[in-house]
């Protein structure tokens, strides 16, 4: 079977927890800031955890992590 290329683009934005969780940052927080709250882009800088919808594409696409 040949190898399955890794969707490159996905792996620079994404890491995996130690329990196999796929971690992600948060959008929104690149550049109009001025109109957001305080509150909100503090929010913005944490990382967060995919959402399990979204766990058979991510899987496909990076099948080595």
């Amino acid at each position: 079977m040949p190898k399955l290329k890794t969707r490159k683009a996905l792996a620079k934005r994404v890491s995996v927890t130690g329990t196999g969780k796929i971690k992600r940052f948060k959008a929104n927080k690149q550049h109009i800031l001025t109109k957001k709250a305080q509150k909100r882009k503090r929010s913005l800088r944490k990382a967060t955890l995919c959402d399990a919808t979204n766990m058979k594409q991510i899987r496909r696409e990076l099948p080595y992590i």
